[in-house]
């Protein structure tokens, strides 16, 4: 064969190639404009919202895919031009109604948001009729702390806290008090109710307290919103000094605690890197009808000693003196 024969039956071949793939791409696409013919838009109903929180909701809604394969999702947003859209999914090719749910959030409280149902199949789009809904008010919530935390015997603490959520500005709060044994309740405590901040905030000052408490605070509100309990500790006061003793290389550790702790172990401890050592111990005795003292000798060097009084009634907690120089 001849190139030029050779050539002609190549372009011939080639053409023959391009015809066939013309023919197939042309019956791909009236087959597809077949089934679109033969497609039936879905039927679409836009149903109510559930489950309706302050950021969050579940739409609803129901469809006919009447045969043809559906798939659905909803629009929402702050219009009727929604702006949004959930996930897409499958609502299969039944010809039955179906009902569909999806959920949505990221949503602002206090607000009306427009909502709608889209399915679509081989036929097209369908869409269900614009709905709205409004989200909730966040809900009021308390947080306290109390500080200082232990407290020194008949100090002054701070008990602060915010009321989170919507309307959570100008409403009165009441401190409340149930101190140990803490089988007394929970009681007002004697100070005026506060009125929250802009931003929620109130702080009560609570001076003179005596014994590990417990507080919280309520709202005046209709049902109350009650803070979680904040323990406040009370520590004794340790008062420590150094004295002589009648030994060489000893010296004499005395003081007093408030309140009254008679019997309540007292250790003399060295600092050492950071830590106490103990050197001696006693135990407290009687001073007033308020106060306990406490005094023993013990073999010291140059360094930083403390006295830990160690409580266990459970009115008071253990307390250190302030740091005893020995040079």
């Amino acid at each position: 064969m001849s190139p030029y024969t050779a050539g002609i039956r190549t372009r011939h071949f080639g053409t023959l190639a391009a015809i066939a793939t013309l023919a197939v791409l042309a019956a791909l696409s009236l087959t597809a404009a077949a089934a679109r013919a033969a497609a039936t838009l879905p039927s679409v109903s836009t149903g109510s919202a559930g489950e309706v929180t302050f950021d969050s909701a579940t739409l609803h809604g129901a469809l006919t895919p009447h045969g043809s394969d559906t798939s659905y999702y909803f629009q929402f947003g702050l219009t009727g031009a929604y702006g949004s859209q959930t996930t897409i999914a499958d609502a299969g090719a039944g010809t039955t109604n179906v009902n569909v749910a999806l959920p949505i959030t990221g949503l602002q409280p206090l607000t009306v948001y427009h909502y709608r149902l889209v399915a679509v199949n081989a036929a097209g789009a369908a869409t269900g009729k614009d709905k709205t809904l409004l989200t909730t008010k966040i809900p009021l919530s308390l947080q306290i702390l109390t500080s200082p935390n232990p407290v020194l015997y008949g100090g002054t603490i701070t008990v602060q806290g915010a009321l989170s959520g919507t309307e959570n500005a100008g409403r009165e709060v009441v401190l409340q008090a149930n101190q140990f044994p803490f089988t007394a309740g929970f009681q007002n405590v004697a100070v005026n109710p506060e009125l929250t901040t802009a931003t929620g905030g109130f702080s009560f000052l609570l001076p003179g307290l005596t014994q590990v408490t417990q507080f919280r605070v309520v709202t005046s509100t209709s049902p109350p919103v009650i803070s979680p309990v904040a323990t406040e500790n009370v520590a004794v006061q340790v008062t420590g000094h150094l004295g002589r003793a009648a030994r060489r290389h000893f010296a004499r550790v005395y003081g007093t605690v408030t309140p009254a702790e008679n019997g309540m172990k007292v250790a003399i401890l060295r600092i050492a890197h950071g830590h106490g050592v103990l050197v001696g111990g006693t135990v407290l005795v009687h001073a007033t009808a308020t106060s306990s003292r406490f005094s023993r000798a013990v073999p010291v060097k140059a360094g930083v000693y403390r006295v830990l009084v160690q409580v266990t009634n459970g009115a008071q907690v253990s307390n250190y003196s302030q740091p005893l120089l020995i040079r």
